[in-house]
């Protein structure tokens, strides 16, 4: 029986491998973390992580072929392939500070696993890490190895949060790098085969190392620049009077183009999307190329932007004050169908409407009041270190409460910021709303959910990113 462990029981981890023992019942599947509280959460009823359909695919498997356990060891001295899913925060000091990965966790996984196998073994990367990455750890193998045979191969995670699980069961496509060698060749002939239980053999694709580690950086670079167009282009439509979700349509209407990733909003978020883009400014900067550094630094450039311009709207629009000003902030993740808020731009948006001394009432169905406080209070950069080594206890911004309700959030508020398109939040009733808000009762939508002009008919004060503007707006311009 073929035995894969995966190092690491987080986002990508988990549901991968819940996956991979779903569709590979022969395969014996171990999860692997030194996190107690998170093997425990994966062996409990309440999983750490909510992703549609996750739950139902682990308690198909859990118990049969697929086991959680704080045992690293001994799981990844008996496995055949060993997948390393651990986290490569963007490093805050030394050489590269604020841009460069951190592999602080990958080259402890690399110098465990070398230290603790005794059989020949295949290590897969699963971490996004900077190209290059898999020749440092084969290094680092290869120079403690006892003789033991260790082949890298690279095999990126394309998976989007919300959809993860329909994606690994219908993936566009599985990217495997190997080592042009014959052992490398034969390493991903074993992955391979894993995969080709449910993955049709066309969408299973094999490159070199290179080629695999860069292909992830620049697909995570082209969507979220697709995300900075629109948002550049949503700024020149409320200031020329067009309607961006009009102009985002006709242009998607070009098959070249495609509709996908274009709707104008507050900025993206999520855990990839701004460390990639620094990490690939990093490695064209060590590689002499400042030209193509520069280009991709402005699309986080832009997403920076945008939440700043969304913050100085709000603040203009209500006198050019929100001191003391009780503000609903609707959503919190960094996108709906999913508790994740690593780089959510309502972190942002929050900070700079406290930095104006705002009062904060938070309503979002999926993320608890700790991890808002913690959110609020953590060091950029500090989220994607593992929990144990995150700082402790934040301390509570006092102007910030959660709430479990949006009508709740929004009693005797002067303004509702929508931050993340929650389905629900179309639905709400907004004349109940209201009429338990202080007047003028303002309206910013973030990601452009609601019908304005039925707002505007009940009486509020609508912006929307991207739309023409209020007369009212119009009066108060926003300075950038």
């Amino acid at each position: 029986m073929v035995k894969i462990c995966c190092i690491g029981a987080g986002y990508v981890g988990g549901p991968t491998m819940a996956v991979i023992a779903l569709k590979c019942p022969k395969i014996e599947v171990a999860v692997v973390d030194i996190s107690v509280p998170r093997i425990n959460a994966w062996n409990s009823d309440q999983l750490p992580i909510y992703e549609p359909g996750l739950d139902e695919v682990v308690k198909q498997c859990r118990g049969k072929n697929l086991f959680f356990s704080t045992d690293v060891e001994k799981h990844v001295c008996e496995a055949d392939i060993v997948f390393v899913s651990v986290n490569t925060p963007t490093k805050t000091q030394g050489l590269g500070a604020g841009k460069a990965a951190d592999l602080t966790y990958w080259e402890s996984a690399a110098r465990m696993i070398a230290d603790v196998s005794k059989s020949d073994k295949i290590v897969v990367e699963k971490s996004t890490v900077p190209v290059k990455t898999a020749e440092a750890i084969e290094k680092i193998l290869t120079h403690n190895s006892k003789g033991i045979n260790f082949q890298i191969l690279s095999n990126p995670e394309f998976l989007a949060e919300g959809t993860a699980i329909s994606d690994l069961f219908n993936p566009d496509r599985v990217l495997i790098g190997g080592r042009e060698t014959p052992q490398g060749h034969k390493a991903v002939e074993a992955l391979k085969a894993v995969y080709a239980h449910w993955v049709p053999e066309d969408r299973i694709l094999t490159t070199n190392l290179w080629s695999a580690e860069l292909s992830k950086l620049a697909a995570n670079a082209f969507l979220a620049q697709r995300i900075s167009s629109v948002n550049a282009m949503s700024a020149l439509c409320e200031a020329t009077g067009a309607d961006v979700t009009q102009v985002s349509y006709a242009v998607g209407k070009d098959s070249r183009i495609g509709p996908k990733f274009l709707n104008a909003s507050v900025g993206f978020g999520g855990s990839c999307f701004q460390k990639d883009i620094l990490n690939l400014v990093y490695i064209c900067e060590c590689n002499g190329l400042p030209e193509v550094a520069e280009y991709w630094k402005q699309v986080i450039k832009i997403n920076d932007y945008q939440k700043s311009r969304f913050v100085n709207r709000v603040v203009a629009s209500m006198f050019n004050t929100v001191a003391n000003k009780k503000v609903a902030i609707l959503g919190f993740a960094f996108k709906k169908d999913t508790g994740d808020t690593r780089e959510t731009p309502a972190i942002d948006v929050c900070q700079g409407l406290l930095g104006d001394k705002a009062r904060l009432s938070i309503y979002d169905p999926q993320v608890t009041d700790d991890q808002i406080q913690r959110d609020l209070t953590m060091k950029k950069f500090d989220w994607d270190h593992p929990l144990h080594l995150q700082p402790m206890s934040p301390t509570t911004v006092k102007k910030v409460q959660s709430v479990w309700d949006a009508y709740e959030a929004t009693k005797d508020a002067h303004a509702v910021c929508i931050l993340t398109e929650w389905d629900e939040f179309r639905k709400l009733d907004f004349q109940k709303i209201y009429n338990n808000m202080q007047k003028p009762a303002f309206i910013f939508d973030g990601r452009n959910v609601v019908d304005a002009n039925k707002l505007r008919e009940i009486g509020f004060i609508v912006y929307s990113i991207g739309k023409p503007l209020d007369p009212w707006l119009k009066d108060m311009p926003a300075v950038a």
